[in-house]
């Protein structure tokens, strides 16, 4: 049922007529009679660095629905996957990077992560100079109006989840009239910079883990990791810091470290439906095997069984550093860290040394935040989820400003996981189907649970 096609774009937007690049699409055709049907619906799943050429068929009978009226084509952005990829370390090289201590204590591992980070930065600049500067989001952007009239539609009608509703609101800024039907889930806040985002996820992923320990802790038969909620966190902890000192068999010949299990656990909380893995994964760590948190890290960084890599990893920071412009010093972010570990005391410091990644970055950052402000535009259904750890809740909130008066439309999901529609909530699925499909836009502040 799926259709592939490369779509022809420049390289750079500024030369429309020099240097190309491949775009890969995936289709699946609608279902439903042909006098019924409204257009394509063109899906970005996030990261940034995420490939939609694997993960529409992964999961594009969650979309059934919508198929009746729509042809269901995603695409891999510029830098990602199948389309122009970024390219910065081997497979083997990858899995020494991400057992490096991401946290470190004292000067010497500073010194080592800095330098880490410099040697990554440096393999991207040697093995994609081309591509860095020409993977920003509005370069993504562009390609999606291109894509929009090769499938032949007057207007873009949009499924955009995580960074994919940074990526529409930037589209929507860039081309407002030409948005048709669109649905943000689990939405990015376009008004923080790098620092405050990190900020904020690491609120949202510790939000996130005491709604898991008190979930486990709450059931009647007993919690297999700890007693009381603030057992369970007191027990990770522990685990954290033993894992500091002294890493845990993994998988084959890799060990779990502190880096990794944190990276497993944050994986874990994207989908209460990983909860189960998270209380196994915990379990066995305290035993001493660390299989089923690294599986979840693999997962997290794009990491298959057979040990090769997904170029998730290099497109996620190519992107991030082409369109983020704050640069943060190993200082800076040492001055930061109160503020941090207030806001989580387990993932504070993860989140706050990320803050190094885009330091000796080859091209200038684009912005502080993007602009998304849209007027003109049609309506856009903008889902924000209570529980969300990766785009917390609040960031819904402030695309709708962001996108201005009579644009965005705010709905809220009473729940937990990343995103709001594959939590199949009959409430949020109405609602969302029945603009999609019917062009029925629902009551802004509409509260589903």
């Amino acid at each position: 049922e799926w259709q592939c096609a490369t779509l022809k774009a420049p390289l750079d937007w500024a030369e429309p007529k020099g240097d190309t690049i491949g775009i890969a699409l995936i289709r699946a055709r609608a279902s439903g009679a042909e006098d019924k049907r409204i257009g394509s619906l063109v899906f970005n799943f996030g990261g940034p660095g995420g490939s939609g050429v694997t993960t529409l068929p992964a999961f594009g009978s969650d979309y059934a629905k919508l198929r009746t009226r729509y042809d269901l084509v995603s695409f891999d952005p510029r830098g990602v996957g199948r389309s122009a990829p970024v390219e910065c370390l081997n497979d083997l090289q990858l899995d020494v990077y991400f057992e490096q201590d991401a946290t470190p204590d004292d000067s010497a591992e500073r010194a080592t992560l800095l330098n880490n980070t410099k040697d990554f930065n440096a393999a991207c600049e040697d093995n994609s100079e081309k591509m860095l500067p020409h993977v920003r989001t509005t370069d993504a952007a562009r390609d999606m109006d291109l894509m929009r009239q090769v499938l032949g539609d007057d207007k873009l009608y949009y499924f955009g989840i995580s960074y994919g509703t940074e990526l529409g609101g930037v589209y929507a800024h860039l081309f407002p009239k030409r948005v048709g039907r669109a649905v943000f889930d689990a939405v990015v806040d376009p008004t923080q910079n790098s620092e405050q985002g990190s900020l904020g996820q690491a609120e949202g992923f510790q939000l996130a883990l005491d709604n898991y320990a008190e979930n486990c802790t709450s059931q009647p038969t007993d919690c297999p990791v700890g007693d009381t909620a603030q057992d369970v966190r007191n027990r990770i902890a522990k685990l954290l810091a033993d894992l500091d000192r002294n890493p845990i068999p993994g998988i084959g010949q890799r060990v779990l470290t502190q880096t990794a299990a944190t990276n497993g656990i944050a994986q874990a909380l994207y989908s209460k439906d990983f909860w189960e893995y998270l209380t196994e994964g915990l379990q066995q760590a305290y035993d001493g095997d660390g299989s089923v948190l690294m599986l979840l890290s693999d997962s997290m960084n794009g990491r298959s069984e057979n040990g090769e890599y997904s170029n998730i990893a290099a497109a996620n920071i190519s992107i991030n550093c082409a369109d983020d412009k704050p640069r943060y010093t190993p200082a800076q972010v040492e001055r930061k860290l109160p503020e941090f570990r207030a806001a989580s005391p387990l993932f504070g410091d993860f989140m706050a040394w990320s803050m190094v990644t885009c330091t000796d970055w080859a091209v200038p950052g684009a912005s502080d935040h993007p602009d998304v402000s849209a007027p003109g535009s049609a309506p856009i259904l903008v889902v924000g989820n209570t529980g969300d750890p990766a785009t917390p809740y609040e960031g819904a909130r402030k695309m709708v400003q962001a996108l201005g008066a009579g644009v965005g439309v705010e709905l809220t999901y009473k729940g937990q996981g990343h995103g709001a529609y594959d939590s199949k909530n009959k409430c949020v699925r109405d609602a969302v189907d029945g603009y999609l499909l019917n062009g029925k836009v629902p009551a802004a502040g509409t509260v589903c649970s």
